[in-house]
């Protein structure tokens, strides 16, 4: 397996949508919604992703001031590729990208919860989501 990864290459909303049904990430993305993954893409300023071939077998799509912060949104890895070091090297490639004092940031699907501890990453329960439409209250 030849797997070749690349900063910043032009990525597809269908490429993009085709890897995160092909993964577990799928199931809590808007897969369905075109112009919000058209949007996701789009809007992202760092993308790394690997390639067999012509294939996407997986990304690492954050937004990020390169400084302080890089929220990591994505990181999927198409199911027949997985536990072979992909993720790893996407998260490895993303944090080369950033500046010396910037952090990365995520928020953990369910199922790799684990996944992070052992490779460095520390938790952090003080996260917070508004939801769409939620007003800001008094």
């Amino acid at each position: 397996m030849a797997i070749s990864f690349k900063v910043n290459h032009p990525i597809t909303t269908n490429q993009f949508i085709g890897l995160l049904e092909s993964s577990t990430l799928g199931e809590r993305r808007p897969i369905h919604d075109r112009d919000c993954m058209e949007g996701m893409v789009s809007n992202s300023n760092l993308i790394v992703s690997a390639w067999d071939g012509a294939m996407l077998v997986g990304i690492a799509r954050s937004v990020t001031d390169f400084h302080y912060a890089c929220y990591l949104s994505d990181l999927a890895v198409h199911k027949a590729y997985q536990k072979s070091g992909i993720g790893k090297r996407l998260q490895s490639l993303t944090q080369q990208q950033l500046g010396s004092r910037c952090k990365l940031i995520l928020i953990a699907a369910p199922a790799a919860d684990s996944y992070y501890g052992p490779i460095g990453y520390t938790h952090n329960d003080r996260c917070w989501i508004l939801e769409p439409g939620v007003p800001i209250g008094d």
